[in-house]
C-alpha cells in the first residue's frame, strides 16, 4: 500500500463529501474525558492490594508516584503518534500503518469484543453493585442497573457529541470533588489502631505495580479523540499531561488519606478501603456517601469508555466491507451511531453472560488484561517502526530522549503482559479465544473483497 493511499478511507470520505468527525472538543473536554475514564472503580479497590505488597507508608506513595511517571512516559509516545497521525481510529490507525491491515483488524476486533466492551460491562457491574447498596432492585439488581446504564449512556451519545461531552464534564467534576472530600476527611482523621509500618511485610513491588498501573489505565484513550480535538498539535499533549498530572495528584492524596485515616496494616487488610475510611469518620452516612461517589465515578468511566470505544468501531467499518455498516458518521449529531449501537449490544450480551457466570471484578480483568497489554506493547513498537517508515513526515511533537523513552514504555508493557498472563492463568484464555475468532472473519472479508 502506498504512502498516499495508506491515509485510510476516512480521508477519502472527507474528499467525497461524506460526513466525517469534526474538531469540536476543547482542551477541557479532552481532560474531562481522560480523567473520567481513568478514575473509575480501580482507585476504590486497588489501594488495599498495593498496601499489602508495599511494606511501608513511603513505599505506598512511591509506587503511586511511579505509576504517574510511567503513564507520562507512555503519554509522550502517544502524543507523537496522535499529533503525527490524527485519526478517529487511534491505535487502530497506527497499527495499520506500522504492521498492516491484518494486525489492525485484529486490534479493532479485540476492542469491539474484549477490551472496550469488557471494560464497559465491568464498570457497569461495579456501578450496579454500589447503586444496589442505595436502592435494591431485586435478585438481579446489579445486572439491571448495568444494562440500564449502558443503554441510557449509549442513547445519550447517539443523540450527539455535545450532550455526551457535557455529561462527561459534569460527571468528572462530581467525582473529583467527591474524591477531594474523601481526602479531606482522611487527612483530618488520625487512625486509632494504626500499626507501625515495620509490622507489615515487604511484599512484592512488581505485583503492586500491576495494580497501580491497572488504576492508571485509560489515558491512552486520548488517541481516539485526536481527530475531534481543537488545535490538536498542542492540545493532545496538553490534555495528556494535564489529565495524568491531575490523576497522579488525586491518587497520591487519597492514598495519603487512607494511610492517615486507617493506618497501613488496616488499609492492607481492608476489602473496601474507601468505605472503611468513611465509616470510621462519619458512620453509616459515610458508607452511603462513598457508595454514591463510587457510583458516580463508575458512571463517568462507563460514559467515557462508550464514547471512545465507538471510534475504533467506526474506523473498522470504514476499512472493512464486512463491518461497513459501522463506518457511517452522522453529521448532524456528529457521532458514529451504528458503531455505538453495535458496541452496546455486545456489552449488554456480556452483562447477560456475567449475570450467571461472573465472579466479580477479577473475572473481567482476566478477560481483558492480557489482550490489552499485548496491543499496548504493539502501539509502542509502532512508534519506532513509523519513525523508520515515514522519516520525512512532519511530526508536530517528537518524543524526547528517543529511542530511550519508547523502549522504556515497551519494557513496561512487556512486563505487564507477562504479569497479566501469570496472574490471570486460565481466565485469560476466553479473551484470547474471542480475539482468535476474528481471524476467520478477516479471511472471509478478504474473500468478499476479492470477488467484488
Amino acid at each position: 500500500m502506498s504512502r498516499h493511499t495508506d491515509y485510510s478511507s476516512l480521508e477519502q470520505a472527507h474528499i467525497s463529501g461524506e460526513a466525517t468527525p469534526k474538531p469540536l472538543l476543547t482542551l477541557s473536554d479532552a481532560v474531562a474525558l481522560i480523567v473520567g475514564i481513568v478514575i473509575g472503580a480501580g482507585i476504590f479497590q486497588t489501594p488495599a492490594l498495593v498496601a499489602s505488597q508495599a511494606g511501608s507508608d513511603t513505599a505506598v506513595l512511591l509506587l503511586w508516584l511511579a505509576g504517574g511517571v510511567v503513564s507520562i512516559i507512555g503519554a509522550l509516545c502517544y502524543a507523537e503518534l496522535a499529533t503525527t497521525y490524527p485519526n478517529v481510529g487511534g491505535v487502530y490507525y497506527y497499527l495499520k500503518r506500522a504492521f498492516g491491515q491484518n494486525t489492525a483488524f485484529l486490534f479493532a476486533w479485540a476492542r469491539l469484543t474484549v477490551i472496550q466492551t469488557g471494560s464497559i460491562a465491568l464498570l457497569a457491574f461495579v456501578f450496579g453493585d454500589y447503586a444496589s447498596e442505595i436502592l435494591q432492585l431485586g435478585t438481579f439488581s446489579s445486572s439491571v442497573y448495568a444494562a440500564v446504564v449502558i443503554a441510557l449512556l449509549t442513547i445519550l451519545n447517539i443523540v450527539g457529541l455535545q450532550q455526551g461531552k457535557w455529561t462527561q464534564n459534569l460527571l468528572t467534576a462530581a467525582k473529583v470533588l467527591g474524591l477531594l472530600l474523601v481526602v479531606l476527611f482522611g487527612l483530618t482523621t488520625t487512625a486509632n489502631s494504626a500499626v507501625p509500618p515495620e509490622s507489615t511485610s515487604s511484599g512484592n513491588w512488581g505485583l503492586a505495580m500491576v495494580f497501580v498501573l491497572l488504576s492508571y489505565g485509560g489515558w491512552n484513550e486520548a488517541a481516539y479523540i485526536s481527530a475531534e480535538i481543537k488545535n490538536r498539535q498542542k492540545n493532545i499533549l496538553r490534555s495528556l499531561l494535564w489529565s495524568i498530572g491531575i490523576i497522579t495528584a488525586i491518587y497520591l492524596l487519597i492514598n495519603l488519606a487512607y494511610l492517615r485515616g486507617l493506618g497501613l496494616a488496616n488499609m492492607a487488610d481492608s476489602s473496601a478501603v474507601a468505605a472503611d475510611l468513611m465509616r470510621a469518620v462519619w458512620g453509616t452516612p459515610g458508607a452511603v456517601f462513598i457508595s454514591v461517589l463510587i457510583a458516580i465515578c463508575t458512571l463517568g468511566a462507563v460514559n467515557a469508555t462508550i464514547f471512545t470505544g465507538a471510534r475504533t468501531n467506526y474506523a473498522l467499518g470504514q476499512d472493512f466491507a464486512l463491518f461497513g455498516f459501522m463506518g457511517r458518521w452522522q453529521q448532524l449529531p456528529s457521532t458514529p451511531s451504528s458503531a455505538l449501537i453495535v458496541q452496546a449490544a455486545i456489552a449488554l450480551a456480556l452483562v447477560l453472560l456475567g449475570t450467571f457466570t461472573r465472579k466479580g471484578f477479577e473475572t473481567m480483568v482476566d478477560y481483558t488484561a492480557p489482550v490489552f497489554w499485548f496491543f499496548f506493547l504493539l502501539s509502542g513498537i509502532s512508534l519506532m517502526l513509523l519513525r523508520k517508515k515515514d522519516p520525512l513526515l512532519t511530526r508536530p511533537f517528537r518524543v524526547p530522549f528517543y529511542p530511550i523513552t519508547p523502549l522504556l514504555f515497551c519494557a513496561v508493557c512487556g512486563y505487564l503482559l507477562y504479569s497479566s498472563v501469570v496472574y490471570t492463568n486460565m481466565g485469560a484464555i476466553a479473551g484470547v479465544l474471542v480475539v482468535a475468532a476474528g481471524i476467520p472473519l478477516l479471511f472471509w472479508n478478504r474473500y468478499r473483497q476479492g470477488r467484488t
